[in-house]
């Protein structure tokens, strides 16, 4: 059964709210009350909760666009994620085979021995976890030893360009060129100013 995922009642004298960002992403499974969306009025970021438990199939508004009370956001298929599993017993018990040898070659490497931290930075940076040397308890891999190996690998190509290139002068760049980059104001921002 279809769900509309709705714009709740907004705030007092507040008319519409900004759509800042969505938590999931059509075809992931969410389940009752898991925070689907964030919007942000002139006083406050309202997050909106899945009415029920299943399948996100359909998002009706994109982030940044502004939305009224009442307003479809997204379409909630109930119930979808259970029934595949159960109608379907066969194709459920090739996976699992498959899956467990990957947790078996996880479980000896060093992707089982991140810290959470390093973890996360080894994601941002798009590195290769078997390359890090891990100096913390049982050789996991800490924050400190991500920040080395970053450091080691900027610090080596910057030594191959040095090497060859005669020394140049910086000039300052010209009184009148500055950079800019103009980034749109949050709406309490823009409500301040």
């Amino acid at each position: 059964m279809s769900i509309e995922v709705k714009v709740p009642q907004l705030p007092e004298s507040v008319t519409d709210a900004t759509l800042v960002a969505w938590h999931k992403q059509p075809g992931d499974t969410v389940s009752r009350d898991e925070n689907l969306v964030d919007l942000e009025t002139d006083k406050v970021v309202l997050e909106v909760p899945a009415p029920a438990s299943g399948v996100l199939r359909e998002l009706k508004v994109e982030n940044g666009a502004t939305v009224t009370a009442g307003q479809v956001l997204a379409i909630l298929e109930e119930g979808a994620a259970a029934a595949p599993s159960q109608s379907t017993g066969a194709p459920a018990e090739k996976a699992k085979p498959a899956a467990q040898p990957e947790q078996k070659s996880n479980g000896g490497g060093a992707a089982a021995k991140l810290a959470p931290a390093a973890k996360r930075m080894i994601e941002e940076h798009k590195l290769d976890a078997g390359q890090i040397a891990g100096s913390g308890r049982d050789g996991r891999v800490t924050k400190g030893d991500v920040i080395q190996h970053l450091a080691k690998k900027e610090a080596a190509p910057a030594a191959k360009q040095a090497k060859p290139s005669a020394p140049t002068v910086q000039l300052p760049p010209a009184g009148g060129s500055r950079n800019e980059q103009r980034v749109p104001m949050t709406r309490m921002r823009a409500r301040i100013a």
